[in-house]
């Protein structure tokens, strides 16, 4: 089985992006879906103005889950300045509408802000109050992209999860992942770095924060795993309860590499089996409460 923790869909085909692109609507997607043998996925909203020209709605996504049972895994999104853009809003009454609604988590974060913005301290201590998982996007600066913002070395991350210590977070994007290799620098941060991975802050926050986790989705997840493969081989197998499988299919386009390179180090011996399964679908089940393994 595999279940991809991170796409993106459209209800209906909208302005195209500058390159041409959309999300992919439902039918794309699980196109796409069934041609890489993944069994559902996880359908982020977007809430954030940052983030694109076209926003998805929690709603939305929660609609297209109905009409594919089965295939689809709702999440909601809502951004920290909702609601009365204050520190101290009141998300409850959504969080638990969307929860009681079916949604799996919170994400995918996409605002521009600091991770110890109030703003943003506000949301996520609601979120893990209601005990649901959020899964963020780590932008490269203040303005000119979309995620929340750290400097190198996480440390305003550090302090998230040291404040929230019954928080699922899972993390994802090239500033993210970049630093799973401790050469990573201002200039790299926000690249897909090529080469031999000297370990770096990731590995150490995996090892030291119960309550991270790793969404291996886009170019930023696999290229943290494939640029030194023997190092990647390695990682897997020992944060294999950390990591997540995700595609970030985001345009009818986008390829999906992620899913060969691991079956491929499953069926070559270069991590276990038992890696394997909790990567590509059982720690998503668990995270998640999908209750699939029962």
């Amino acid at each position: 089985m595999l279940i991809d923790v991170h796409a993106h869909v459209t209800p209906t085909k909208t302005v195209a992006r500058a390159n041409g692109s959309t999300y992919p609507t439902p039918e794309e997607l699980l196109a796409k879906l069934d041609a890489a043998e993944i069994d559902r996925a996880v359908l982020l909203p977007q809430a954030s103005p940052e983030c694109g020209d076209r926003r998805v709605s929690t709603e939305e996504v929660l609609e297209i889950c109905a009409r594919y049972p089965g295939r689809f895994i709702p999440f909601c999104n809502l951004d920290p300045r909702m609601v009365s853009n204050s520190p101290d809003a009141d998300f409850m009454p959504l969080i638990e509408y969307y929860k009681n609604a079916g949604c799996k988590g919170v994400g995918e974060l996409t605002a521009n802000l600091a991770f110890d913005d109030p703003l943003v301290l506000n949301l996520l201590g609601q979120c893990e109050a209601a005990g649901m998982p959020i899964l963020f996007h780590m932008g490269p600066r203040f303005g000119g992209c979309y995620g929340l913002v750290d400097d190198l070395g996480l440390p305003r991350l550090e302090g998230v999860l040291q404040r929230f210590p019954n928080l699922t977070i899972m993390g994802h994007s090239q500033p993210f992942w970049s630093e799973i290799s401790s050469d990573v620098t201002a200039e790299t941060r926000n690249t897909y770095a090529p080469g031999k991975v000297t370990p770096g802050r990731v590995p150490e926050l995996l090892r030291k924060y119960h309550n991270l986790h790793g969404d291996l989705s886009g170019g930023s997840g696999f290229n943290a795993v494939s640029r030194d493969p023997e190092f990647g081989y390695q990682f897997l197998e020992t944060f294999q309860d950390k990591l997540l499988f995700g595609t970030d299919v985001w345009a009818p386009h986008n390829e999906t590499p992620l899913v060969g390179f691991l079956r491929d180090a499953a069926g070559q011996g270069k991590i276990t089996q038992e890696a394997f399964e909790k990567i590509s679908w059982r720690n998503a089940d668990r995270i998640l409460g999908l209750g699939l393994g029962d």
